[in-house]
């Protein structure tokens, strides 16, 4: 799906669930990013209020591609600001956390994960939204939370600090080897901004009953207490783990090699055994005692595996795997990148974007399409993430009718960032 390609045409006839929703962002990174973007797809008017100058710490992360005017941005940015508005606002001036707050009377949200405290440093913590805006939800992501007093409370976090407090790190730790960090991307960002987004989506519910706002506090380390339970959970239920032992689930899980890769394959149940057991040709397995009361979990190495790599080495992973699912046995190829980008879930799916570059690349930047399918939501089309302050006049004549001139002044005075010109470094 190519960006600016829009799909479900019969069902722009019924708009997006948050047309109208006006969202002041005061982010960065990613968890904050990935949750407004969501909201800007189903159709929310979200405005990213950026320092002038350096913006969203996100445009500084690499790789990166150069726009238009001359900025370099990297992938953090270019995966989580499609469909918003950038405008540039010192916000340590007082001057710049007026112009904030003028904007967060207009809208239905305001929301920042500027880091411990900086909301309330420069002005714009909750209690300072209530008072000229009682009606708004304001939604603070960080590392720790703010309603109780945490150990933790002024720690900074980035996705790997949630993610190694929660216990995954050294339950999937490999014996003798050190943990592995961030496997690939941010667990810790992305399920923090799902669950930041269950907590608007209930406020906004909430206020329609109530007809006030509220503070909506996510800790990127509770998200990740709720998303990865498994370590204190199971050690709850006796299932202590040495760790310079590997891990011994009561279960297959576990992957084994086709002729082009890997496959992993998960079997928790004796009649799912049974059919693996028939699969690879060895229905003898059944009724042996070394296959007893889930004796097949400890026989998966010495013979298990060797059966299954002999039965796909003539097969390739796709193909390994569409043989046990179709069998009933939950199985997976382990792709690559440029497998997920070919597969053909994902195309049919509109799952991956295609950002084209301007800077001589003829590979285009490929980004996550939206998740969330609905029969009445038209997907599409994806506006490109904004340009360092690219929507200062707009946003600011459009939210709060300023002038030409008015908006001159605030630039002059370095309240605004100077907008992005085609061709010249942003301002």
């Amino acid at each position: 799906m190519k960006l600016g390609e829009t799909y479900n045409e019969q069902a722009r006839q019924w708009g997006r669930p948050f047309d109208g929703v006006r969202v002041v962002a005061l982010e960065q990174m990613q968890a904050l990013p990935f949750a407004t973007q969501l909201l800007a797809r189903l159709g929310a008017d979200v405005v990213k209020v950026e320092p002038p100058g350096r913006g969203d710490s996100g445009r500084a992360s690499s790789p990166a591609i150069t726009r238009p005017n001359g900025e370099s941005v990297g992938a953090t940015f270019l995966r989580n600001n499609l469909d918003k508005r950038s405008v540039t606002i010192d916000v340590t001036r007082p001057a710049g956390r007026q112009l904030v707050l003028d904007l967060a009377t207009r809208a239905d949200v305001v929301c920042e994960n500027l880091g411990p405290g900086r909301a309330a440093k420069v002005g714009l913590a909750y209690e300072d939204v209530r008072l000229v805006n009682p009606q708004a939800i304001y939604l603070s992501i960080s590392g720790f939370g703010n309603l109780e007093p945490s150990p933790y409370r002024d720690w900074p976090a980035y996705a790997a600090v949630a993610e190694a407090m929660s216990g995954i790190y050294e339950y999937a730790r490999r014996p003798h080897q050190p943990p592995i960090i961030n496997p690939l991307g941010g667990i810790g960002d992305t399920g923090t901004a799902l669950y930041a987004l269950i907590g608007l989506l209930a406020a906004l519910r909430h206020r329609e009953r109530i007809g006030e706002g509220q503070f909506v506090d996510i800790s990127m380390y509770d998200a990740m207490l709720s998303l990865c339970d498994l370590s204190y959970n199971y050690w709850s239920l006796g299932l202590v783990r040495d760790p310079e032992q590997p891990v011994r689930l009561p279960l297959i899980l576990d992957s084994f090699r086709a002729s082009d890769g890997w496959v992993v394959l998960q079997v928790g149940r004796p009649h799912q055994f049974e059919r693996l057991a028939g699969i690879l040709g060895h229905p003898e397995w059944v009724g042996d005692r070394r296959f007893d009361d889930g004796g097949w979990v400890g026989q998966f190495e010495p013979t298990v595996r060797p059966a299954l790599e002999e039965w796909a080495a003539g097969r390739t992973m796709l193909e390994s795997a569409r043989a046990l699912a179709e069998a009933g046995l939950a199985a997976a190829p382990c792709y690559a990148g440029s497998q997920v980008a070919a597969d053909e879930h994902v195309r049919l799916r509109r799952m991956v974007v295609e950002v084209s570059r301007t800077d001589g690349v003829d590979q285009p930047v490929l980004v996550a399409g939206n998740p969330v399918k609905m029969t009445k939501v038209a997907e599409g089309p994806d506006r490109p993430m904004p340009m360092l302050g690219e929507h200062n006049r707009e946003v600011l004549a459009e939210w709060l009718e300023l002038d030409a001139g008015q908006i001159d002044r605030l630039g002059a005075d370095g309240v605004l960032g100077e907008a992005p010109a085609a061709g010249g470094p942003a301002g």
